[in-house]
């Protein structure tokens, strides 16, 4: 999970963002909560496979992942690989991702830090149980060495609209990012990778997965091509909305602030978020900077007063619901009138370290330090509401 730093003393200008900020109302009696399941170790993330099996998958930090169907978990873990991930700092079996046909298909991929530390993005097969992956199937699609720091590893993969997977990395940890991996267009850390892994191997390279003709630097090495997006601190949960498409990225901060990135369907790659040259759209380390080259500002920041380490979440029922990992707060963002409004859902005293969907398209959480996965349930729409600071797309 994310390591949060110590909270230093606020420059002027993050101190009138943060005005915007405080005094958030809380929407009462909108949602509850119901455990659904219990007895996980660490749960990480909690997704579907879209197979009209009924199975909810739910990732376990030590390297596997379970089943729970019906209210019942699964005796027997439908993928363990506790032996190749390292789970020190904030390593672990991170994500894992199911295609489009993966019930025809009989593959998804995982997202873990092995034993040296190293970022791992595999395929692996099901075997004849359904509710059995084999390890002994994987096959290595990539490797993004993060040598220094065991923090900011990132961690989530999802396929999006377009049939392509994308991966969310971290910036290779250390305060501030001093090895400057978010702004370097070389290296794969403190981005969005784009891939198409569904297509065979790239003939011209031999490697395993292609390059999407619509990435931002396709057709070459330099910058590298599997870059969709760039700047990000620590994104550590992500996810596509049902019903546009938007992407939305949830990027934890340093010092002063959480945000909410959004992309919308359709956008062209190559957006740069900003880290470490800002954070959460005011200058970071520095009371005067230049944005970067196609900077996208976040449609939302809160500070520390709210929250410090944001769990990104979904689009539901025309808002987008996350949560804060620390506070145990779970939000909604809701764009009313050109203006986007943040509401308390719930106040709760869980770690919550993901949200998820099911097939239908109800929503889930992980308590990382219960280990119980629960539901929640929208009665209504919530009503409180307040106005954060607006950042022009």
């Amino acid at each position: 999970m994310p390591r949060l730093p110590a909270m230093p003393a606020l420059s002027a200008l993050s101190a009138l963002v943060l005005m915007f900020l405080l005094a958030l109302p809380v929407a009462a009696q909108q949602v509850t909560l119901t455990t659904v399941a219990s007895g996980f170790e660490l749960p990480l993330q909690v997704t579907h496979a879209e197979d009209d099996s009924g199975r909810i998958f739910v990732t376990e930090r030590a390297g596997r992942v379970r089943i729970v169907l019906a209210g019942q978990v699964l005796a027997e873990p439908f993928l363990d690989i506790a032996g190749r991930v390292s789970t020190g700092g904030e390593r672990g079996l991170l994500s894992v991702a199911f295609p489009l046909g993966y019930a025809a298909l009989g593959h998804f991929y995982a997202y873990y830090a092995d034993l040296d530390g190293n970022i791992v993005i595999s395929r692996f097969a099901v075997s004849t149980d359904p509710d059995r992956a084999d390890p002994a199937s994987e096959e290595i699609l990539l490797t993004i060495p993060h040598p220094d720091f065991d923090n900011h590893y990132g961690g989530q993969l999802a396929f999006g609209p377009d049939g392509y997977l994308y991966a969310g990395t971290g910036d290779g940890g250390g305060a501030g990012d001093p090895n400057g991996n978010a702004q370097n267009q070389d290296s794969l850390l403190g981005k969005l990778l784009r891939l198409d892994v569904e297509s065979g191997p790239d003939p011209a390279t031999g490697q395993a997965y292609r390059i999407p003709p619509d990435n931002p630097f396709a057709g070459g090495e330099s910058p590298r091509p599997e870059i969709w997006a760039m700047g990000l601190r620590n994104p550590w949960r992500f996810s596509f909305a049902r019903a546009t498409g938007d992407l939305w990225i949830a990027d934890v901060g340093q010092n002063s602030f959480e945000e909410i990135d959004m992309q919308p369907a359709g956008a062209a790659g190559g957006r740069n978020y900003g880290w470490n040259i800002l954070e959460g759209g005011a200058c970071f380390g520095a009371d005067e900077c230049t944005p970067p080259d196609r900077y996208a500002p976040p449609v939302a920041v809160y500070g520390r007063d709210l929250g410090q380490s944001v769990t990104g979440g979904y689009m539901h029922r025309g808002m987008y619901v996350f949560a804060d990992f620390v506070a145990g707060r779970i939000f909604a963002l809701r764009n009313q009138t050109g203006e986007w409004n943040l509401t308390v859902l719930v106040e709760t005293d869980l770690n919550i370290s993901a949200l998820g969907e099911d097939q239908a398209g109800r929503l889930y959480l992980c308590d990382y330090a219960g280990g119980t996965l629960q539901r929640l349930r929208f009665p209504a729409a919530p009503t409180a509401a307040f106005s954060l600071l607006v950042l022009p797309d």
